[in-house]
């Protein structure tokens, strides 16, 4: 049975953790999801298992980003939500010994990723006069930790971007906000060896349901940024 979608919603990295967390809820929700990754093989399964649609493309090629709004527009005729979801840690280790290649790959795939989508979709949304758009960043864009110096970086830019950004479209009713998550039990943390298994962590699903709220409060109001916490995590002072 087809459903009728009143919005669709893009979301980048949507195959795994925050990403795929958020397609489920949206798509349970009532949205037409659009998930984007680069595997295609992985696109297939989380595409199949949520029931979404699904688009292959790489977040850090400028080409990628054209043929996505592209697409949006022909089987779309434009966009309602983009979540910038995809990111990764690329390096997490002291400064001095990060290569000139993991510090470009850093800022390419956490920040410049960003700042090309948001641009290149919100040509659409200025056309439409609406739209709301949401670039997930981290803790770490409001905090400091030692070895996360480069990757901090990029978020602090992540969030920053996003101000501007916000001031810019406003006058065209287009919503820019930034979703902050703390440590979560994604494959992101596994990876960084940051993951602690408790009652207290946060989970993928409960940074989704933020995101979420964010989106369907009424179209006149936003929300700056949104810091979304696991009470496991405690930094003084927040």
């Amino acid at each position: 049975m087809s459903r009728n979608y009143e919005k669709t919603v893009w979301i980048t990295g949507g195959t795994s953790g925050y990403g795929k967390a958020m397609a489920k809820l949206f798509h349970e929700d009532g949205y037409r999801v659009v998930i984007a990754a680069r595997n295609q093989e992985e696109l297939k399964i989380v595409s199949k298992e949520i029931g979404c649609d699904m688009f292959c493309m790489d977040v850090t090629k400028p080409e990628d980003w054209k043929r996505a709004v592209e697409f949006a527009q022909k089987e779309f005729g434009g966009l309602d939500i983009l979540i910038n979801n995809a990111g990764g840690g690329v390096a997490i280790r002291d400064t001095v010994t990060l290569t000139d290649a993991e510090i470009e790959k850093t800022l390419k795939l956490n920040l410049e990723s960003v700042m090309i989508g948001c641009r290149d979709f919100a040509k659409i949304m200025k056309a439409q006069q609406y739209g709301t758009i949401i670039n997930v960043a981290s803790v770490c864009a409001r905090h400091c930790w030692p070895q996360w110096a480069a990757y901090s970086a990029a978020k602090w830019g992540v969030l920053g971007f996003s101000k501007c950004l916000y001031e810019e479209l406003q006058p065209d009713h287009i919503r820019v906000s930034c979703a902050i998550p703390a440590t979560c039990n994604t494959n992101f943390s596994s990876a960084a060896g940051i993951q602690q298994e408790n009652d207290m962590l946060m989970q993928a699903e409960d940074f989704a349901k933020a995101v979420l709220e964010v989106c369907k409060l009424p179209q006149h109001v936003v929300v700056e940024d949104i810091t979304v916490w696991g009470m496991d995590q405690v930094v003084n002072p927040l």
